[in-house]
């Protein structure tokens, strides 16, 4: 529980022209990350898009990580995929490179009940020693991971944690309280515009994917979260809400997917963090006009001069 808390973002995977990984790109976002005070880095996540490599790209991106960071901070490694026994190789991979923990959603495309969800996390865990955390992000992989299937997987000791991307911030408190008593499992938000509230729950972190563009905000929030001031943790959010609106500008031309971390690249690149904002095939980039938009808000919030 100690290990894992804070601000962990869901690392950009910027591309080549190509559509190869941009690894000089990556290792100044993963760089900036950390000189951003983030408490750790999560690779291979849906602003990973995690789903558009192949394995032996994983397994490339997971092994860079790992030199990069070099211990500084803790790596936790996604091995998304449809399939148990796909996410336990995946696992595998991932622990051999160095992970510290890896990040499994339920099975996808093929429809899961909340006890096949149960088995699927244990089958994880029983076939490779490596911490497991639960991600909820019903949106992608269309099935909500109810409150009783967390807490069994947590009191059990399946899983050491929830990544909750499920925007139910009523059933992430419920597994909060239900959990209170369990100082080694960590829940953290992937709800980047509430993240004040969920520390005042009682959140032991947020993952959030804006934090490529601006780490050191949801530091600043967390911080003032900590020595409990309040107001300014409001105060910071209400600025990233801000920055976060960024994920909007594209959307009605493109995917909802393709705007928001479209939005993020296009803002890693005005900001220099990153050389391009190719996007995986079939997600389309963004266009002068929205770029432009985005480098407005980017101003805006104190981001980009001029």
């Amino acid at each position: 529980m100690k290990k894992f808390k804070g601000v962990i973002p869901p690392v950009v995977t910027p591309l080549n022209a190509d559509f190869t990984v941009d690894y000089p790109s990556y290792t100044r976002v993963l760089e900036h990350l950390i000189d951003g005070g983030c408490h750790g880095v999560f690779v291979l996540g849906s602003t990973s898009e995690v789903i558009f490599h192949d394995d032996k790209t994983r397994r490339e991106i997971i092994e860079h990580s790992a030199k990069v960071v070099n211990g500084r901070v803790p790596l936790i490694v996604g091995v998304i995929d449809a399939t148990t026994d796909r996410v336990i190789h995946h696992a595998d991979v991932a622990k051999r490179a160095g992970a510290d923990a890896v990040v499994a959603t339920a099975p996808f495309y093929t429809v899961t009940s909340q006890s096949e969800i149960l088995d699927h996390f244990r089958f994880i865990r029983d076939a490779v020693d490596v911490a497991l955390v639960a991600y909820d992000i019903p949106v992608c992989v269309h099935v909500k991971l109810q409150r009783q299937t967390t807490v069994t997987l947590a009191r059990e000791g399946t899983i050491i944690g929830l990544k909750d991307s499920s925007g139910d911030d009523g059933n992430f408190r419920y597994a909060l309280l239900d959990l209170a008593d369990r100082p080694d499992v960590f829940l953290m938000t992937g709800s980047e515009i509430v993240v004040d509230n969920a520390l005042l729950m009682g959140a032991h972190g947020v993952v959030p994917g804006i934090a490529n563009v601006d780490p050191h905000g949801y530091v600043r929030l967390w911080n003032a979260a900590q020595r409990g001031d309040w107001v300014a943790a409001r105060k910071e959010q209400e600025r990233l809400c801000h920055l976060f609106e960024i994920v909007w500008v594209a959307q009605g031309r493109v995917s909802g997917g393709a705007a928001g971390i479209g939005g993020f690249k296009t803002a890693m690149k005005s900001l220099g963090i990153i050389d391009t904002a190719v996007m995986p095939r079939p997600r389309a980039a963004l266009n002068e006009a929205e770029t432009a938009r985005i480098n407005e808000i980017l101003r805006a919030t104190g981001l980009l001069g001029g």
